[in-house]
């Protein structure tokens, strides 16, 4: 069996905040008129409202009762704010260094290709090719009449012609044989009837 000792000891540890969220974290207060529970901004107002009830009825000594343990809780709370406001700016700060660190990384990555692409003519932005054509010399182009275009163009026109006035093909036809004369009736010897002459 345990002494009383210890389990006093182990009952006034349960109220001492062990780290973690005290802000939002649920206490028992055991004040002079009974058990307070709840949040220590909960308990701060319970108090402060019992403080306020025991001036009203003139029991300065328990309104001094009250505020103190509403004191208690305040200093606790402001105290648990006062950490949570310091981990805050300490994960920022250590997001802000972070966020360097890989902007100076981003940076030096971004000139480490850059040299390597000034170095390799194979990986540098190549010029866009361009049809230089007399077709392709057209004012949307961009591309400035020279005399040697001029020239090209006047070839072009005058040997494309031609080429387009060129005809397709026709099957070639056979020509019939001159027939002996006196034959003129008899069949040809492949079977074909005689043509007109044309």
């Amino acid at each position: 069996m345990r002494s009383s000792k210890s389990r006093s000891r182990v009952k006034n540890n349960r109220n001492r905040p062990s780290g973690g969220n005290v802000v939002n974290r649920v206490f028992d207060s055991s004040g002079p008129e009974g058990k307070v529970r709840g949040t220590p901004q909960q308990i701060i107002d319970k108090y402060n409202q019992l403080a306020r009830d025991a001036q009203l009825s003139n029991d300065r000594v328990a309104a001094e009762n009250f505020q103190q343990h509403a004191e208690h809780y305040l200093r606790l709370l402001s105290e648990a704010q006062r950490e949570m406001e310091a981990r805050r700016e300490e994960q920022d700060r250590q997001n802000r260094e972070r966020q360097a660190e890989r902007d100076r990384e981003r940076a030096e990555r971004q000139e480490r290709e850059a040299a390597a692409r000034q170095s390799d003519p194979a990986e540098a932005p190549q010029p866009d090719v361009m049809d230089f054509t007399p077709e392709a010399a057209t004012p949307e182009s961009g591309l400035v009449e020279t005399p040697e275009s001029k020239d090209a163009a006047a070839t072009a026109a005058t040997e494309a012609p031609a080429k387009k006035e060129k005809a397709p093909r026709r099957p070639r036809t056979r020509k019939p044989k001159p027939a002996p004369e006196g034959a003129e009736d008899a069949p040809t010897s492949n079977g074909d009837a005689p043509e007109a002459a044309e």
